[in-house]
């Protein structure tokens, strides 16, 4: 696992689309995995400033969503869909054609499930997951103690992750789903690049815990230690608890240049 340390969350989004450019031009059509949430923002506001000025072509390119509520109609504007399509969709110039996800309606939701990860499959695998993580070290929905061999999946939301997205339905939980399609940590694990970003001192322990912890149900994202090619960027305040934070910095300043991330 490789660790980066920058400035701020503007820095980590610059790097990141950057190592997303990348990878467009070796592979146009490469699969992206992306998530919801605050913390991804600054990589596709960066990725999007890329495109437009004509440094990056994204007409071939291909999205896969992480995670959806379950029983939300595809149009309602807080599904995960409609989120991906107005943060990442529409200013990346990128069709819905070209978007893969799982169905939230459902009426088997089980088979919606493994219909997701066998789409994943059938399309050639995520090229670069991006991931952000939970404060208790989840990544996707897979809370603590989610099995790291897990598939894409239903989970149930505990009662705090349905009163903290309360303010994305006007303020009333009741409109809050209790349930979402996930995928599972061993889906998770089969995308080619795994890139986490973390910011914000609230998500120092979980940082720590992922990168220097034990490899552990209890930290979802510690998983990531398994994986060939898994890259964690934090900002300096999530930086704040690793023991070996100037290890990490010795190691990113002095690699060759043309390696990336």
């Amino acid at each position: 696992m490789e660790v980066v340390i920058v400035p701020d969350a503007k820095s980590g989004g610059e790097l990141i689309a950057e190592a997303m450019a990348g990878l467009l031009r070796r592979k146009p059509d490469a699969l992206l995995g992306v998530a919801t949430g605050s913390t991804p923002l600054p990589v596709y506001q960066a990725l999007a400033a890329k495109v437009r000025s004509g440094e990056t072509d994204t007409s071939r390119a291909r999205i896969a969503q992480l995670d959806e509520y379950v029983g939300l109609p595809a149009e309602h504007p807080e599904s995960y869909r409609s989120v991906l399509r107005r943060e990442v969709l529409e200013p990346l110039g990128i069709d819905m054609e070209a978007f893969l996800g799982p169905d939230g309606t459902a009426v088997d939701i089980q088979a919606a499930c493994a219909a997701y990860d066998a789409a994943l499959a059938a399309a050639g695998g995520v090229d670069l997951q991006l991931l952000g993580i939970g404060t208790d070290g989840h990544i996707g929905f897979n809370e603590p103690c989610s099995s790291l061999r897990s598939r894409t999946r239903i989970k149930t939301l505990t009662e705090q992750t349905r009163v903290d997205n309360a303010r994305f339905f006007d303020g009333d939980i009741e409109q809050v789903p209790h349930h979402v399609i996930t995928q599972g940590i061993g889906t998770i694990l089969e995308a080619r690049h795994l890139v986490l970003l973390a910011t914000g001192e609230g998500k120092a322990d979980a940082v720590a815990a992922t990168v220097e912890g034990p490899v552990a149900a209890v930290c979802p994202a510690s998983a990531l230690q398994l994986h060939p090619h898994a890259t964690v960027v934090v900002d300096e305040a999530a930086a704040s608890k690793l023991k070996l934070a100037e290890y990490f910095r010795h190691t990113y300043a002095n690699k060759p240049e043309w390696q990336g991330i």
